[in-house]
């Protein structure tokens, strides 16, 4: 395995295979107790820099995971200092790469991504039925926090400080 993580604009092809495949796998498998899945996409100007970016993590030129992440408007801290938020989207691996650190390698470019855009905290929701999903976030030193949108699709609201 040859994994590079690039950053690439949010509207190219490989990219919509992607989030396709993403959206395709929450809407099958979305708990029925939480209702219908809300079919969402976050649309690729969002993810231009200076409010954002996104990034395709290629195993040997094969697209395997993808992420976004987007400046959101500014919250408080818990010390109630300006929070510069930048939040996680689509973090999605396809079921080929998965177990093979595409995640971590997606994650490490989207924070890395928010320190560079001048982020002091980087937020995502989540849905408690991801358990390894919400286990990664954990382990990155991500902690809950109280809900900062009205995302139907999550039960659970993540918050880590880049400073």
């Amino acid at each position: 395995m040859t994994l590079e993580v690039r950053t690439v604009p949010a509207d190219i092809p490989e990219v919509d295979v992607l989030l396709d495949a993403y959206l395709d796998e929450r809407e099958a498998t979305f708990p029925s107790a939480q209702g219908a899945y809300s079919r969402k996409r976050t649309p690729a100007a969002e993810f231009t820099p200076p409010n954002g970016t996104f990034v395709v993590a290629y195993d040997d030129g094969l697209a395997v995971g993808c992420g976004g992440l987007r400046r959101i408007p500014d919250g408080r801290d818990e010390t109630g200092a300006v929070d510069v938020r930048f939040e996680v989207k689509h973090v999605f691996v396809t079921p080929e790469g998965r177990g093979r650190g595409v995640a971590t390698a997606v994650m490490d470019a989207l924070e890395a991504g928010a320190v560079g855009l001048g982020a002091t905290a980087v937020v995502l929701d989540t849905n408690d039925s991801l358990v390894a999903a919400g286990a990664m976030y954990r382990s990155r030193g991500y902690a809950r926090t109280a809900p900062f949108n009205e995302n139907p699709n999550a039960t659970a609201w993540y918050r880590k400080p880049i400073r």
